[in-house]
């Protein structure tokens, strides 16, 4: 018997090396349980949703070994970005400074990390599109390291109908490009936390409050999350290849000294509060009479009020520092848009900019954008929504335009469509002869292409600019349309004829198929051109 007979295959190592393949190329993008994007590919990655990226100036971000940040150095730093907010800015400045020395202090002396300490995190309450996400990611971004928010709402207690709680923190280490270390420093923040509160009156099965509360109080503490889940098929073959080739790779993550922020509105807990306060015999019943807005009850949320709300204690317990965030008035969102880095209004310049357009906004008109933003009733956010609406027609129409310079005035605000149409007849002329010269454009398109020579005529040139002006649709694509076949018809002709150059009148341009059939039966009947 001979021994040269190939061993027979191992469809496994095949398989091991396609993964492999994958896992090196990094060409490869699947959604993990929690609904984020694990490919390795950063350039799909938002600048404003990683937590590592680089802050401007002073800002640069520095590793925790080397955290010596003071809680004023943190607050003037979300002052460039976050208008209003004072109490929230001061109190996240000293709970991330305290714990990150604290996590410092344990690097350099690891005797002190097995020592208790209680972690500051943090619970933020008010309204929507105050800016509770913008601050976390701000200061994510500041001290370098990974941060990951999720939606508290995507859970449920045991991933049977939602995400595992779990799966949150293998998303913060694939946010640390797999880095265990950088990523055990994180910053994981829950939004819409008030959603979770269990509501056991309703005789329903709590699938998604207190089940969930009880996962998320453990991984508040200090437990050890398997960084493979059961459903991270990926994450289980990459592991099985590297067991087969014997090299160590952590199996867990602690999350010892993670720093946990939780946001909700809790608006329903605002009823709740005054009827606590109003029932004082002395207390704050005097005093909320001059409350501009009804969430400024929260600033007054005490323990009782989350539990009542649906929290279990031990939950609410983990959460010692507690700030509400003030809503905001048209003030607060005009100073947003004049004095906060990289505002709206900013995007909004380098959008028309890359049109070649020149932006100016007037301040009255950027009072008149908060006053309008201010009756939206949803903070920030507001703001988006009003300059969309207002000057959506302006960004689909004047890139096409000959304009350069697009001004913003009141006027423009109170009536966009009669703006722009004033602003599209001011500069007609101009815009006639840019649509003239796309013609010309594209007949030359048309002779590098097929060797035929296209010549539009005065009528041809007016009839056509009337069809896009009415029809809303530009000068090439009406060309495309009408001429797409024409260089059949035409070869056919010049093959009869011998000519090279065509003139395009009107009657082309009302009826291009019927005219070119006409040209076609007379180039029967023609002689070739002699010279």
């Amino acid at each position: 018997m001979s021994d040269d007979k190939e061993p027979p295959n191992n469809p496994f190592e095949d398989l091991q090396k396609q993964v492999q393949d994958l896992l090196k190329n990094g060409n490869f993008q699947f959604i993990t349980p929690s609904g984020f994007n694990a490919k390795r590919d950063e350039s799909d990655t938002p600048d404003n949703e990683r937590g590592d990226s680089s802050a401007d100036g002073d800002g640069e971000p520095v590793s925790v070994r080397e955290f010596d940040r003071k809680p004023r150095e943190v607050k003037d730093f979300l002052d460039r970005y976050v208008i209003k907010q004072p109490e929230a800015k001061k109190v996240l400045s000293v709970a991330i400074c305290d714990h990150y020395n604290h996590v410092r202090r344990c690097l350099d002396n690891p005797e002190r990390a097995g020592r208790e300490y209680t972690k500051q995190n943090v619970i933020l309450l008010g309204p929507t599109g105050v800016g509770k996400t913008y601050l976390m990611k701000n200061i994510a971004r500041l001290i370098g390291v990974p941060f990951i928010k999720a939606d508290a709402t995507k859970f449920s207690e045991t991933g049977y109908v939602g995400h595992d709680v779990d799966d949150i923190v293998r998303d913060l280490v694939k946010a640390a490009d797999g880095d265990v270390e950088r990523a055990s420093y994180g910053i994981i923040y829950i939004d819409e936390v008030d959603k979770i509160a269990s509501q056991m009156s309703s005789g329903a099965k709590d699938v998604s409050g207190r089940g969930v509360q009880t996962n998320l109080l453990k991984l508040m503490e200090d437990t050890e999350v398997k960084l493979t889940g059961q459903n991270d098929m990926m994450g289980q073959m990459q592991a099985m290849m590297d067991f087969q080739k014997g090299r160590k790779r952590a199996s867990t993550i602690s999350t010892r000294h993670m720093l946990f922020i939780v946001s909700g509105a809790f608006m329903g807990m605002i009823d709740s509060i005054k009827k606590r306060m109003e029932n004082k015999t002395i207390g704050f019943a005097s005093a909320t009479a001059d409350f501009d807005d009804e969430s400024d009850y929260l600033k007054f949320a005490e323990t009782r009020d989350f539990i009542d709300f649906g929290f279990e204690p031990e939950f609410i317990g983990r959460l010692p520092v507690r700030v509400a965030c003030e809503n905001l008035n048209a003030d607060d969102l005009e100073e947003i848009l004049t004095a906060a880095e990289n505002n709206i209004l900013r995007q909004y310049r380098e959008d028309f900019k890359g049109y070649g357009i020149e932006l100016v906004v007037e301040p009255d008109a950027i009072r008149r954008i908060a006053e309008r933003a201010e009756s939206e009733r949803t903070g920030a956010r507001g703001l988006m929504t009003v300059l969309e609406r207002m000057l959506r027609e302006f960004k689909f129409h004047l890139p096409s335009t000959a304009v350069k310079k697009f001004v913003l005035t009141t006027e423009v605000i109170d009536d966009p469509q009669a703006a722009l149409d004033k602003l599209l007849q001011s500069g007609e002329s101009e815009q006639k002869r840019l649509m003239k010269q796309d013609m010309f454009d594209y007949a030359e398109r048309f002779e590098e292409e097929h060797g035929l020579m296209l010549a539009f005529s005065d009528s041809a040139i007016d009839a056509l600019i009337a069809e896009s002006l009415k029809s809303g649709k530009t000068v090439r694509a009406l060309c495309e349309q009408k001429f797409k076949d024409y260089q059949y018809g035409l070869k056919l002709i010049s093959k009869n004829t011998g000519q090279e150059k065509f003139a395009i009148d009107k009657e082309a341009i009302l009826d291009p198929d019927s005219e070119l059939n006409t040209k076609v039966l007379e180039s029967y009947n023609r002689v070739p051109d002699s010279d």
